[in-house]
């Protein structure tokens, strides 16, 4: 185990998320979420002499063991940026066209199980939540200064909390009287204006999901990467997606539908829908979920779904 790899991380999908990116021996593969390197572990086990493997993640302890990886390793790129850069990352390496690309989206276990990180409640720790801690605004400095109305539909539309409204007014309220600056100062806040609880979850999930996916700008990441990556593609490259909730997994669906299918034709179109272009991406089999076995034995894969698509001969559409 690395010096740097003190927290245990079990790769959710981690042969199937592999298995569905069918490589090459010599192709060219991504990353985008390196994490604590078990998908690129396995796949380069699978790679030849002359595979490469870029890899991206935000976090710098991640980070650092990918480049103790790249050390010994050199078909191992690293690069220490999120995924959104991908295209201007590739292009930097002298990377054209990729063989595939796999994206394990969301936040890892270390990250959740270091305290000093700010990501969870269940340790008082100074209320931080970024990725990559040398860049940005903290969780703390954006709950120190947005509105009350940001507050509510942050909390809202990314943590899918009914009691959204309540919460950023008490937050507005109890910042004039102290900051807010710990985790356990805002689970202690979001639990007295929860007035119902699901069943086995902390009244503070849901916000502190809210908060963290907005502070490292979770979704938008993924609604920027996934045409970079589609578009660059070889024919039969695929594009191999884990989401671990719901918001995150709409917008990866959504995308992979659009561009596997052909826009609806008119009843008056003279045309048949057989006669038009191929659509550039091809779905490959039905969403795959973690087994039950794997859930026992690591109940954090409960809420994965696995999606894969194929590029096609056709083109994607001018934007």
């Amino acid at each position: 185990m690395s010096t740097n790899e003190t927290y245990q991380h079990i790769t959710v999908l981690l042969n199937e998320g592999v298995d569905a990116l069918a490589l090459k021996a010599d192709g060219v593969y991504v990353d985008g979420t390196f994490g604590r390197g078990g998908h690129s572990r396995l796949i380069l086990s699978r790679l030849g002499a002359q595979g490469r493997l870029v890899v991206f993640d935000k976090d710098p302890q991640a980070v650092a063991v990918a480049q103790e990886l790249a050390a010994r390793d050199k078909r191992v790129s690293v690069v220490h940026d999120g995924f959104a850069t991908f295209q201007t990352a590739l292009d930097s390496l002298g990377i054209g066209e990729i063989d595939g690309a796999l994206f394990d989206l969301g936040i890892s276990s270390p990250q959740i199980d270091e305290g000093g990180r700010g990501f969870s409640f269940r340790f008082d720790a100074p209320l931080d939540m970024r990725m990559d801690p040398t860049r940005g605004m903290s969780a703390a400095e954006w709950i120190a200064v947005a509105g009350e109305q940001e507050l509510h539909e942050v909390i809202k539309n990314y943590g899918e909390e009914r009691f959204s409204r309540q919460i950023a007014r008490a937050i507005v309220a109890q910042r004039q009287e102290q900051p807010i600056d710990t985790t356990r100062k805002l689970a202690q806040l979001v639990a007295q204006n929860v007035r119902t609880r699901e069943r086995g979850q902390d009244p503070a999930t849901r916000t502190f999901q809210a908060v963290r996916i907005f502070i490292n700008r979770e979704l938008e990441e993924v609604e920027a990467v996934l045409p970079q990556v589609a578009r660059r593609l070889k024919q039969g490259g695929r594009l191999v997606v884990i989401a671990f909730h719901s918001l995150e997994d709409r917008i990866v669906k959504q995308f992979m539908k659009k561009h596997s299918q052909h826009a609806p034709l008119p009843r008056w179109a003279a045309v048949k829908e057989t006669d038009l272009p191929q659509p550039p991406l091809a779905l490959v089999g039905k969403a795959v979920k973690p087994s039950s076995t794997e859930i026992a034995a690591n109940p954090r894969a409960r809420s994965a779904v696995l999606r894969v698509a194929e590029r096609t001969g056709g083109e994607f559409a001018a934007e």
